[in-house]
This record gives structure tokens, sequence and C-alpha cells, in this order.
């Protein structure tokens, strides 16, 4: 009889064990496999939610098919505690092991809202807008230009959200002191900056910053960006690279930066100066006269007028020989590249081409060919030509 009960017994355990096993083998495929999204969502962790809470929203939402499983497997791989505060995207037919490692990977939140203040050369505006998950594109919410507009109630009521992703970009042909009146305008950034970056010598860039941070810690950033960029390309420059310094190439780059919005162009257009500089030519580009009236505070708004275009500044490269001292603008990684490397071409002279680029010329006469035919498309508009044409 004994040996009867525990044969039973035996085979019970072994049963079960069976089971055990193939129950563990089950939630283990469970855990690692394709899971029930077809298509991504956002999923928030709020401060101090538990595991139990954060798994049955998971649940509630379609993210995991089972919440005790989720769990299980977070407990198994001693993640359970390693959750992290934010909105984080989690992709379509994401396993539970994904989905974990998504909300335990820390750093920026990868879903939810972001804000971008765009510093612009004309205007500057604060875009608060959405991902959606769905089409993982963002959809704008708000915008305001803080020089001029008080903000929103939708940017004022989500402001203060803790897992607002915040970020300042710098758009090429900016000038430090534009930079600077546009930081101090930024609500959302604290301390003092002491005085204006020498010009050039901030990256054009997109910078992931805090609500509350430094402004000088983040105009550093830029400075030091730029530093990088530059001497990261000045060791790349072309033998043929007429420059004696990092710097002056920093004042090509900021001419060619301001003179075309057109990447393909940039080496084109720095062979233009490059050529003129060879020939013992002026450099003669309005930006730079443009520069020596306003010093980089604001647009002209207005076109150039002769009297200008005469007058003696050390900007006024209509006058002047070589290089202006300084550089105008803050120029990007491109046109730095395109200063050290121009294309190599007889070109002398450039002017508008009435589709947002530029015709090139090698001599006085196809150049005049050139303004002719611009001046008839300004015609065409009704508009009034400007009085200097880069270049002429």
């Amino acid at each position: 009889m004994w040996r009867s009960v525990a044969s039973n017994a035996l085979t019970l355990f072994i049963v079960l064990l069976v089971v055990a096993a193939g129950l563990l083998a089950l939630g283990r495929e469970r855990f690692s496999g394709p899971g029930p999204l077809t298509e991504a969502i956002c999923v928030r962790v709020e401060r101090g939610d538990s595991l139990s809470a954060v798994s049955r929203k998971l649940e509630e939402q379609g993210a995991v098919s089972d919440a005790r499983i989720f769990r299980i497997g977070a407990d198994y791989s001693d993640k359970a505690a390693g959750l992290k505060f934010g909105s984080y995207l989690v992709p379509p037919a994401a396993s539970m092991s994904q989905v974990l490692d998504i909300l335990t990977a820390g750093g920026q939140s990868t879903c939810g809202r972001e804000v971008n203040y765009r510093i612009g050369v004309l205007t500057s505006e604060i875009v608060l807008r959405e991902l959606d998950a769905a089409t993982n594109s963002f959809v704008e919410v708000a915008k305001f230009d803080p020089a001029v507009a008080e903000a929103p109630a939708a940017y004022t009521e989500l402001a203060g959200e803790d897992d607002l992703r915040w970020r300042v970009t710098l758009a090429e042909g900016v000038t430090s002191w534009q930079v600077v009146e546009s930081l101090k305008r930024a609500e959302f950034l604290e301390g003092e900056i002491a005085e204006v970056p020498p010009e050039g010598t901030l990256a054009p860039d997109s910078y992931e910053v805090t609500r509350g941070g430094d402004r000088a810690a983040l105009v550093a950033e830029m400075a030091a960006r730029q530093s990088r960029v530059l001497a990261e390309l000045w060791e790349t420059r072309s033998p043929e690279a007429p420059y004696e310094t990092p710097e002056e190439a920093l004042i090509m780059a900021s001419i060619v930066e301001k003179e075309t919005g057109i990447p393909e162009e940039r080496p084109q257009v720095a062979s233009v100066f490059v050529n003129r500089l060879a020939q013992g030519m002026r450099l003669q580009t309005d930006p730079t006269v443009i520069y020596g009236i306003t010093k980089g505070e604001g647009a002209l708004g207005r076109g150039l007028r002769q009297s200008e275009l005469r007058r003696r500044t050390e900007y006024n490269t209509y006058v002047i020989d070589g290089l202006p001292p300084t550089p105008i603008a803050n120029p990007g990684r491109l046109s730095i590249e395109a200063a050290l490397n121009p294309a190599d071409t007889d070109y002398v002279y450039f002017v508008a081409d009435g589709s947002g680029g530029h015709a090139f010329g090698r001599t006085l006469e196809e150049h005049n060919r050139n303004v002719a035919a611009w001046r008839r498309i300004e015609a065409e508009r009704g508009q009034t030509p400007p009085v200097g044409v880069q270049s002429d």
C-alpha cells in the first residue's frame, strides 16, 4: 500500500514538475515573443508608479497580453525596481521583454511632448509639439514668438509637466547677439550671460536642455561645439585653401552662410570668393556691408543704399581689400566645410537666378548677362531690384 501511495505521489510530483516546466516555458515564450500591439503607442510612467500599476496600465493599453507575466518577467530579470519616470514610445509587436527594456532604460523620454525654442535669423519662436505615436511624427500644439507675444494657454498649462522635453535650436546664420537676446527671453532657463560671445563662435545646432538650466552653460556648450567642428574640419582643409588661421576660414564660412541657403551651392559660392582673393579682387558681398551697419543686432529690413555701398567701414567689402575683421554670423558645419574645401571653378561672379539659387559667371560679360536676366525676373514679379547685386 505504502509503495502504491509513494508511487502515486512520485507520479503526481513528476506531473506537477512537467506542468510547471510547461507553464514556465509558455510564460517565457509569451514574455519574449511578439506583443499584441498593431501600432505604436505612448506609455507614461508616473513618478512613484509601482510595477503593478504600470503592468495594469500596459495591459489596459494593449501593450502586453498579461500583466502578471509582465510582472513575473520583470522580477525574474531583476528589473522590477528599475522603472523610469517619463513617456515612452512602444513600437508595434514589441515583446514584454522589449517593453520592460524601454521603461527601464532611462534618459530622455521618447514620447509625449517637446518644447523647441527655435532661434532664427529673422524671428524666433517657441514651439510646443506632441508625438503622434501612430505616425511617429510630431503634431504642433502651440507656437509663439516670446519677443512679441505672450505664451498661449496651451503652452502655460503644459509647460510645468515633469517629463516635458526641452530643446534650443540655432538656425545657421544667426548672429551671437541674436542668440543672447533670444536666450534672455527663454523663461525656462535661468542665469545671466555676461557678454555676447565673439561672432561666429557658436555652433548652429540643436541642444537638449532642462527646465531651469543655466543660460551661460548653454552658451558655453555652443561655443565648445563650434570649436570642435572648426578644429575637425581645419584638419581636412584643401591644400589650396587660402587661410593662415582657422579664424580666417570662419570669416569666409560666415560670408558663404549669408550668401546662400542652398547646401549644394556653398562650395561654388566659396570658390567665387577664394578665386577673387587669388586674383586680388575685392569680395564685394552685400551681407558684410549690412553687418557693418547693424553689427549683427537684428535685420536691416531694407535694401542697401548707394551711399552705404560707398561708405568705408571695416566690413564694407566693396571698399576694403580681403576679408572683413570678424565673421558676420555663426556659420554651420556645411558652410565651414565649403570654405575650407571650395569647389574647383573659374567663377568670380554670381547673382540670384530667380529660383532661390544663383547663376555663376567666369567673366564680367557673362555675369552682366546673368544680372540682366535676374532684373527681368524681378521686373516680371513687379519688384524693384536691390541696389547691390551679390558680387557684381
